[in-house]
């Protein structure tokens, strides 16, 4: 018997191909933002058709150029015409239906914003907000592409606003709130206004929360890009608290406090900033060591800016470490510091944002997550930061997939601090199992065990509270060749 449980370990292992269901519905907002250039990137890997809409409730499309009259140009008129109408019939002279990323993501539910201004066109929204011609024109253009689009209403991405705009700022979302209602009753439907917002506090001084949070239905919290190869110092991109050094006012933690304790926004409208990109810093000695600069190397961008995917595929070049402070990983090589986040980072910010009552999450930006069974296959094996994030934010069992059988199985409790039962439907036989738990990407992360199962209503405990807080999959082997895998959480104090 021994033997023959041994025997189906190797087949375990190898059988974790195409494990991956479609997701429920987020359980609080995912914003997740998709520039127009990712468009291009890797192939096209991501577009419109290749998009896993349920893992997010919003899609906010970007950037929309804000010219110097207060008219709204195209950022890339190419990409525009091909993601947000559709891929073109140039026999019909049409677009073809359910081709575009409105389209798609309406068919799931899930409602597209387009964001305007970013970091590079951001120059324009001063002298627009200061002049009533120009936000009348410029409140003009949000309404024409909320109709011509067919979209679900305007991010606001101006960064960032000076003391001298604080006025203006208001009067200005004004306006765009005062167009899009009467928008809405002409086309009756409902319209979100939005607003990306920095987190340094410094920056916050410079905006009239009170009006400003009434005109806006969510309040999208970049926090990220905390510290970053500009600093003199290796720190991290997105720390969720303070690290050991730098401003401490510069993590998560901080910003959110001081938004809704000092200046009174409301929780359940402010989203808070995760991002599925890292950040390098070359001439590394230790964290908080001296740095010299971006670390462009051949396995990252010339910008040291390196997407998830980026980073995964370079871990083995690496060593990987935690920060308890912080509580975010780094990577450490060859001078080289790497600031990033993983499925670890990502659910403990996520269950910090279902502590504080926040309204969710956004993502700076959504296709570094989609990860490729190899680099360069073109083929999505998955997004686990995301799905690791979907399934914190819901805080509730995660659903039995649709392989369970018979003699499948179920994980008790799930989300579990460590501690987990496998609860088998037993038929009084005795079974042979064989228990695998692996990473997202079906990477092994504790050996199988071999197991019998006895009676009516067998199960195994397993204690797997030593790993880090995350989304994995347990995958188990029966005796007859069948395999069942389901998700687990577990979540830490």
């Amino acid at each position: 018997m021994k033997k023959r449980i041994l025997s189906i370990l190797p087949a375990l292992v190898f059988q974790l191909s195409g494990l991956f269901g479609q997701n429920p519905a987020p359980c609080k907002q995912v914003i997740g933002y998709y520039p127009d250039w990712q468009w291009y990137d890797r192939s096209q890997l991501v577009r419109p058709t290749t998009i896993d809409y349920s893992k997010y409730t919003i899609i906010n499309y970007c950037f929309f150029n804000p010219q110097a009259n207060g008219s709204i140009a195209l950022g890339d008129s190419w990409a525009e015409q091909n993601l947000l109408q559709g891929q073109f019939d140039w026999n019909t002279n049409t677009y073809i239906p359910n081709t575009s990323v409105v389209d798609l993501a309406h068919n799931a539910n899930v409602k597209v914003l387009v964001s305007i201004g970013g970091w590079t066109w951001s120059t324009n929204f001063p002298a627009i907000a200061a002049d009533p011609v120009k936000r009348a024109q410029f409140a003009h253009d949000c309404n024409y592409y909320v109709s011509y689009y067919n979209l679900d209403g305007i991010d606001i991405d101006w960064e960032y606003p000076a003391q001298t705009d604080a006025a203006n700022f208001t009067t200005f979302l004004q306006q765009i709130r005062d167009s899009l209602n009467a928008l809405e009753v002409h086309n009756n439907e409902q319209y979100l206004l939005t607003a990306a917002v920095s987190a340094a506090p410094a920056n916050m001084l410079n905006v009239q929360w009170g009006p400003v949070s009434a005109n806006l239905d969510l309040i999208n919290l970049m926090s990220y890009d905390f510290f970053g190869a500009w600093d003199a110092v290796a720190n991290h991109n997105g720390p969720l608290y303070a690290p050991g050094c730098g401003d401490p006012a510069f993590n998560i933690h901080s910003a959110f406090n001081t938004l809704t304790q000092v200046h009174g926004v409301p929780a359940a409208k402010i989203t808070i900033g995760v991002a599925f990109y890292g950040r390098t810093q070359t001439g590394f000695t230790s964290l908080c060591g001296a740095t010299s600069g971006n670390a462009a190397t051949s396995a990252f961008p010339p910008d040291g800016t390196p997407m998830y995917y980026d980073v995964v595929n370079a871990l083995s070049n690496y060593t990987y470490n935690w920060d308890n402070a912080a509580h975010v990983p780094w990577l450490s090589g060859n001078g080289v510091f790497v600031s990033y986040d993983n499925e670890q980072s990502i659910a403990e910010k996520a269950q910090y944002i279902n502590n504080v009552g926040a309204a969710g999450a956004i993502i700076w930006e959504i296709t570094g997550d989609y990860l490729e069974t190899s680099p360069g296959s073109g083929v999505i094996a998955g997004t686990p930061l995301a799905d690791t994030l979907n399934a914190v934010l819901c805080g509730s069992p995660l659903a039995v997939s649709a392989t369970e059988s018979v003699s499948g199985f179920r994980l008790f409790p799930n989300p579990s601090a460590g501690t987990v039962q496998f609860r088998f439907n037993g038929n009084g036989n005795d079974q042979q199992v064989s228990i695998l738990l692996t990473d997202l990407r079906s990477r092994p992360v504790e050996a199988a065990s071999a197991d019998v199962l006895r009676g009516m209503q067998p199960s195994i405990t397993r204690n797997y509270s030593h790993l880090p807080a995350g989304l994995y999959l347990c995958h188990v082997l029966f005796q007859d060749g069948h395999r069942v895998t389901e998700k687990l959480l577990i979540t830490h104090p």
